[in-house]
């Protein structure tokens, strides 16, 4: 059937009859599987997961073996995830009503294990005849077109009524499910679902579910930032007493205090030994600090007005990389090949070079994607933020040079 249209991604309109509306879903499903033509198209969201869940093996008929993790896999899971930082956050918000709406509020990792779930004891008891538990894995693979896997699948929210679903054991459910991300890296860090008998379903639980996903993000934002001003309240002193431009930064590097340099949000994440290049520091060398890591410009210097200097020689052996600002110069070797990557993205200029152009300018063609994006990690793994991404870069303030004795000095 027709996508509601301005309701977004709802599985109903307003007004929608949903006896009526469950019918004709059914005949939709058993058509479909059936291999015949429906009496109406499936919404696309529908469509695109019953393509990929056919392919799967599983039965529609009947319900579906369930992966389950046992309790102590349960509670680690719980420990390890940020959203044990807003779960409190999201009871507050849909568990208050989940009783008397008769619907269960579900969190799950981005793996779509269930980590935690409350709601009406009615309803939990229908949901664990249905596998749908605390430990229980719902992606596609498992259990078919779900709003849990399907959003995973899909990243982005989705809401399922009745026949939609894959399996006919969960024909008399709707459910609405929204990816939560972590805020700071846009890493997937789980679901929030709400789940009830498909005939209950309002309109509204689209928006409310969306609400709880953006609430949960806004909060790990908040928890971000009480981090942050930890870590700067912890060194506080020893900052008060180190000269010179500097920055504080956590282990994902994201800045915490920044002095004599212009405000950054985030540098490139600090790793003990290997040097950073940070415009308006030039090159730098972080160093444990607490919790945290103290990111200066070697030695007593920073790079003159924030340029870097970048000298690769091609003339001996091993191609040797020098990184020098207006102190002490840090060497190291490089392989061929990512010597040839960083030559390949002086000639770019600003504008860079998208995986594909790398892949087509190493390979001659663009089939080797996932080559030439691994040869740039290995590379930014010893360069750190001499090279940028997205697309791939030379970084700014980087004055870069090729001494090779077959074609002299090339700047």
């Amino acid at each position: 059937m027709a996508d509601p249209g301005t309701a977004g991604f709802s599985a109903i309109a307003p007004g929608t009859n949903l006896s009526e509306h469950a019918r004709v879903l059914v005949r939709v499903h058993d058509a479909v599987l059936a291999g015949g033509r429906p009496p109406v198209a499936p919404r696309r969201v529908v469509q695109r997961s019953w393509s990929r869940v056919l392919g799967l093996g599983l039965d529609a008929s009947h319900t579906n073996v369930r992966q389950v993790l046992g309790p102590d896999d349960v509670e680690r899971r719980r420990r390890e995830s940020a959203l044990s930082l807003v779960v409190d956050e999201l009871r507050a918000m849909l568990g208050s009503v989940a009783d008397a709406s008769h619907f269960l509020v579900v969190v799950t990792d981005a793996d779509g294990v269930l980590l935690w779930r409350e709601g009406s004891a009615s309803v939990r008891l229908r949901a664990d005849r249905l596998g749908f538990a605390e430990g229980a894995r719902w992606t596609e693979q498992v259990v078919g077109t779900n709003a849990i896997g399907t959003a995973l699948a899909e990243a982005a929210p989705v809401q399922l009524f009745s026949a939609e679903h894959f399996e006919q054991d969960q024909h008399p459910w709707y459910c609405t499910a929204a990816p939560i991300h972590d805020p700071r890296t846009g890493e997937l860090l789980g679901v929030v679902d709400v789940s009830g008998p498909a005939l209950t379903l309002h309109p509204v639980i689209g928006a409310l579910v969306e609400g709880a996903a953006r609430l949960a993000e806004a909060r790990l934002w908040v928890h971000h930032e009480q981090r942050l001003e930890r870590l700067r309240r912890s060194q506080e002193g020893l900052l008060s007493t180190v000269r010179g431009p500097l920055l504080l930064v956590d282990d994902d590097g994201w800045v915490a205090h920044q002095s004599g340099i212009a405000a950054r949000q985030r540098v490139e994440v600090p790793r003990a030994g290997r040097a950073l290049a940070i415009p308006g520091l030039g090159l730098c060398v972080p160093e444990r600090l607490g919790e945290g890591w103290l990111v200066r410009p070697c030695a007593d210097g920073s790079a003159r007005e924030g340029r870097l200097v970048a000298d690769l020689d091609l003339a001996g052996g091993a191609p040797v990389l020098t990184l020098r600002g207006d102190a002490e110069p840090w060497r190291t070797t490089l392989t061929r090949r990512h010597a040839e990557i960083l030559v390949l993205l002086h000639r770019a200029g600003p504008d860079g070079l998208t995986a594909a152009a790398l892949s087509t300018a190493l390979f001659g063609d663009e089939e080797h994607l996932v080559t030439a994006r691994a040869e740039v990690s290995r590379l930014r793994r010893v360069v750190g933020g001499l090279v940028a991404t997205a697309p791939y870069r030379l970084a700014e303030g980087v004055v870069f040079s090729v001494v090779d004795c077959r074609s002299g000095r090339l700047r």
